[in-house]
């Protein structure tokens, strides 16, 4: 199958379609006419460093800011003519979640699903992302990966097409983390989209279908991770110590096991 013809079909099936978006802030131009397309029940990932890009463009994808040209259409929802449209149609999970105090896990669940004015099952939301005993539970008991997992809860509380998870596992022990990755894995087999953003390329690396690098505002690679490897390989690139077949984290929860550590 040639690249353009890959291309249309992936376009024609797009729940996400970006072309020639563009952010400025006074001379700096955050995002410089990027265009890219992410599938139906994809989970794709926007890599790169600090100030590439990458916040701006989910923010203008997720209605929180508007672009100054382009165009984005997230679930066939045009961001730029309704963001109120698209919220509907979406779920945020943030790196960092404030959950008002004292309210009990399932409570914060019931609360979210107001704001939509949607009748849940909090308790079988919460069994979905691990957390059914800690329904009676504060928010702010909750250990860090709890707390995670609760925001995730809460981002499905309106059936969302397109799932955005900004770096989801950051600070969270290896247990906590390999556990995320479970859970992204059981709602992309829902149906749902899933895009993300994280520094951790290892995580990248298995869960994404499809990263797109950015650098300076733009995207300078879009493959899968696969074949993003296999082209560096073939540009003559060798590592100059031989990698080991497992790593300290792989010591690490072989010694103490893969199950989570609840307080």
């Amino acid at each position: 199958m040639t690249t353009s013809l890959t291309a249309y079909r992936r376009a024609v099936s797009a729940i996400v379609s970006v072309r020639d978006l563009r952010k400025k802030y006074g001379q700096i131009e955050a995002v410089a006419g990027i265009s890219f397309d992410v599938e139906q029940g994809e989970v794709f990932a926007l890599l790169g460093p600090n100030g590439a890009g990458k916040t701006t463009t989910v923010e203008i994808l997720e209605g929180l800011r508007s672009a100054d040209s382009g165009s984005a259409t997230v679930a066939g929802i045009d961001v730029t003519k309704d963001p109120s449209g698209v919220k509907e149609r979406i779920g945020v999970q943030l790196q960092s979640s404030a959950f008002p105090e004292n309210f009990l896990a399932k409570e914060i669940v019931d609360l979210f699903a107001l704001f939509y004015k949607r009748r849940v099952d909090a308790m079988a939301l919460l069994r979905a992302v691990g957390l059914e005993d800690r329904a009676d539970q504060k928010s702010e008991k909750l250990s860090g990966g709890q707390r995670q997992r609760l925001s995730i809860a809460v981002a499905m509380v309106n059936e969302p097409q397109v799932l955005f998870l900004d770096e989801p596992t950051t600070g969270l022990d290896p247990q906590a983390r390999r556990n995320l990755w479970d859970l992204i894995r059981a709602i992309r087999k829902r149906g749902t989209t899933v895009l993300l953003t994280t520094h951790y390329l290892d995580e990248a690396e298995v869960l994404c279908d499809r990263v797109a690098i950015m650098d300076a505002g733009r995207i300078i690679a879009l493959d899968s991770p696969h074949s993003l490897i296999t082209q560096l390989l073939g540009r003559g690139f060798s590592k100059p110590v031989l990698q080991q077949q497992a790593n300290l984290e792989d010591v690490f929860l072989d010694l103490t096991g893969h199950a989570l550590r609840e307080d």
